[in-house]
């Protein structure tokens, strides 16, 4: 085990002054046992740590880093802005550049509101819906996770579902009234809850590509499904891409997909690593928004001039350079390899994939003889993983440099800067640590 003497004693001193000692729960690796690592900074594909280890970072800030740590491009423009100032408080013109990019980048929105995180980017897309449609009741899935706004942390996945509290102390039952739970990759319940409540139905939230109970790929059906029943029932279809916004496709999970929702949320890649998330969709719903509309959402950050400069470079260098053929390609090499490693030790998993994200999912028990990993298709089966094993596969990983996601309810993304070698060491350095939870 490598001695990590600094990351103690700053976690040491962490915990008596901030709860936890973290500013987000996940961090905590509470999923995974032991204390935190804490990093002191990041380059390309590698974080270091305050004790000086590096690793093969496959966590990129929990997304936003598709570029790697400080990209020329992206430094280089957060230096520029910084030189005029770091907020105004006031429109400036960076702000309607970056709304250009979005805009023409993301199939359904033609116009964009921004907002300093995926949180308030959700929370003002549901306030949006409820406004537009004069109807009170939103749809979500089991972990999906949109933020922790008060009516969205219901069955929440990511750190919620990580720690065991899926409906978090000081949310209000009468806040959790309006939101129906119900489970993702079923179009049946979908159809069902419409039939039950159709003309109280706002919106119906979800990933089009689920991160945050580990990756979970839609079925074109269920996909379907949201879209032709909001349409019938008009209700708002609301894509959180917050994750899979410019990850999976520069437009996107629903260009990748081909769906079109009402108004979809982004946040991490948009700001090129800084504070920042927008919403936006079709210009009917957005000019509800004040001062065009009667809706309210306000933020003094707003369009930080730092956070605008960040993602528009991050955005025009995915643009000029399309990165998206290299990341699935080297996306399908990790997943079959890190599969083929669990079939030679015999463990039992399943692992899904789309582009540069992915989830090792660690499966209960034993396979019988000749039987198959079952798919992971929603919260059901993601919770059944055995997350003991998780637990001793990631610090297994961090014993040879590789940083995997601290929970097994988290997807994993990789970089540009990420080549072919770092693929094959990271299979090589999976395949050994596999080989050491086999069945005795």
């Amino acid at each position: 085990m490598t001695a990590r003497l600094r990351s103690h004693e700053a976690f040491a001193r962490a915990q008596r002054l901030i709860p936890g000692g973290v500013n987000s729960p996940a961090r905590a690796f509470g999923a995974v046992g032991g204390e935190p690592i804490f990093f002191q900074s990041g380059l390309g594909q590698h974080l270091t740590d305050v004790d000086g280890h590096r690793y093969l970072d496959y966590i990129g800030s929990w997304g936003p880093m598709i570029l790697g740590h400080r990209h020329p491009r992206v430094v280089a423009a957060i230096d520029e802005a910084l030189s005029r100032g770091t907020s105004y408080g006031a429109p400036t013109e960076a702000e309607s550049g970056l709304a250009e990019q979005i805009i023409e980048a993301v199939p359904s929105i033609e116009k964009v509101r921004m907002v300093s995180s995926g949180t308030e980017a959700a929370m003002s897309g549901v306030r949006l819906a409820r406004g537009a449609t004069g109807r009170e009741l939103i749809i979500k899935f089991a972990g999906n996770y949109h933020g922790h706004a008060d009516s969205l942390l219901v069955a929440a996945g990511s750190s919620a579902a990580t720690l065991g509290v899926p409906n978090s102390p000081g949310v209000t039952a009468g806040t959790a009234k309006d939101t129906l739970v119900l489970e993702y990759n079923d179009p049946a319940g979908l159809e069902e809850a419409f039939k039950s409540h159709g003309d109280a139905i706002a919106a119906v939230l979800m990933e089009p590509v689920v991160g945050n109970m580990g990756l979970v790929v839609p079925t074109p059906e269920f996909l379907k499904a949201a879209r032709s029943l909001t349409e019938k029932h008009g209700s708002v279809l609301l894509f959180d891409e917050v994750m899979t916004g410019f990850r999976l496709a520069y437009g996107g999970a629903q260009e990748l997909h081909g769906v079109t929702p009402d108004l979809t949320t982004l946040g991490k890649i948009v700001g090129g690593g800084l504070p920042l998330g927008a919403y936006g969709g079709r210009a009917d719903l957005m000019d509800q928004v004040l001062p065009a509309g009667k809706v309210f959402q306000a933020g003094t950050l707003s369009g930080n001039p730092l956070a605008v400069a960040a993602g528009s470079a991050t955005l025009a260098e995915l643009k000029e350079h399309s990165p998206y053929a290299d990341l699935d390609r080297r996306g399908r090499r990790l997943e079959e390899g890190l599969r083929s490693a669990a079939e030679a030790a015999d463990l039992p998993v399943w692992v899904a994939r789309v582009g540069s994200m992915l989830t090792i999912f660690f499966q209960p028990g034993w396979l019988a003889d000749g039987a198959s990993p079952q798919p992971v298709t929603g919260w059901k089966t993601a919770s059944l993983s055995d997350t003991d094993r998780y637990a001793r596969f990631f610090w297994g990983l961090i014993d040879h440099g590789i940083y995997f996601p601290c929970s097994q309810f988290e997807a994993l993304f990789f970089s540009t800067r990420h080549t072919d070698a770092d693929i094959e060491q990271t299979i090589a350095a999976a395949a050994e640590v596999l080989h050491t939870l086999r069945p005795a």
